[in-house]
């Protein structure tokens, strides 16, 4: 693996993870766009550990408070427990669609044109409800959030769009982000849930291509691993922090106009027998 190939998987990894603008999408189009041949698997393990590592140090207080709101013999933290909750159920559909799309992997999935299409369609449905007025200000004037007005039904309903980010070019963050602005969340709040979420998706991610790259004896490069390890965590923390300041003054639809810019060159690129 080359040092270019190690930064472009990294900067690409790292910087679309937690933005509105899909990470798989944009890592799928690296062999389509370059000579690059795929990363692989390993690759893949390594970049998503280190944007794992990014949300781990950035929701460290949120995490830890969840954490011991359900030990035992700790004082009960009514909102963090509520918000374990939350983040279970909202998690399950995708695990296990995920798990189904794990042994069946459709190839189609795998189509520059299906990324494309992902790419203009879920912009223009973030357009939409970026447009929607806020009904639930969870966000607090002292940089806090009040999870408890965030109902069950609404962390379902997030959970249930955050499965259409199996479609490369969708966007886990994005489609999470989408539906909790549909549902009336404030940008910050919508943007800090999807967040959280992406704690058990990616922790579920590295274990699961973990395991599959022992199965397949993969024999790795550690040094080439460890520096997109590396990479990807600094550009993912960065990455992070731009759009939590962003959304505090400003709206989505900076990462509308880019995705939609996207989807179009895409179109084009394929239309005109570029990529395939």
């Amino acid at each position: 693996m080359t040092a270019l190939n190690i930064i472009l998987i990294s900067l690409i990894q790292g910087i679309t993870e937690f933005l509105p603008v899909s990470s798989s999408g944009h890592l799928i189009l690296l062999p389509a766009l370059s000579n690059f041949a795929d990363h692989g698997q390993t690759a893949d393990v390594a970049a998503h550990l280190g944007t794992l590592a990014a949300i781990l140090l950035y929701l460290r207080r949120d995490l830890a408070l969840m954490v011991t709101s359900v030990l035992p013999l700790t004082k009960i933290d009514g909102a963090s427990q509520h918000l374990v909750k939350l983040l279970i159920l909202a998690s399950l559909p995708v695990i296990l669609v995920g798990l189904a799309f794990e042994i069946l992997s459709p190839s189609i999935l795998r189509l520059a044109i299906t990324v494309a299409l992902a790419n203009i369609t879920f912009a223009g449905w973030l357009y939409w409800a970026d447009r929607q007025p806020v009904t639930h200000m969870l966000h607090k004037n002292d940089g806090g959030y009040d999870w408890l007005q965030l109902t069950v039904q609404q962390a379902i309903l997030i959970g249930f769009a955050q499965v259409a980010a199996l479609i490369p070019g969708a966007s886990r963050s994005g489609v999470t982000m989408t539906m909790a602005r549909q549902l009336g969340l404030d940008r910050l709040s919508a943007a800090r849930f999807s967040l959280l979420l992406s704690v058990p998706v990616i922790g579920g991610a590295v274990i699961l291509k973990t395991i599959n790259m022992f199965i397949a004896e993969a024999q790795p490069d550690m040094p080439a691993l460890a520096a997109i390890t590396g990479l990807s965590f600094i550009c993912a923390l960065g990455a992070i922090r731009w759009m939590m300041g962003w959304l505090t003054t400003a709206n989505f639809t900076i990462f509308v106009l880019y995705r939609l810019a996207l989807g179009t060159l895409l179109l084009s690129l394929i239309m005109a027998g570029i990529i395939s």
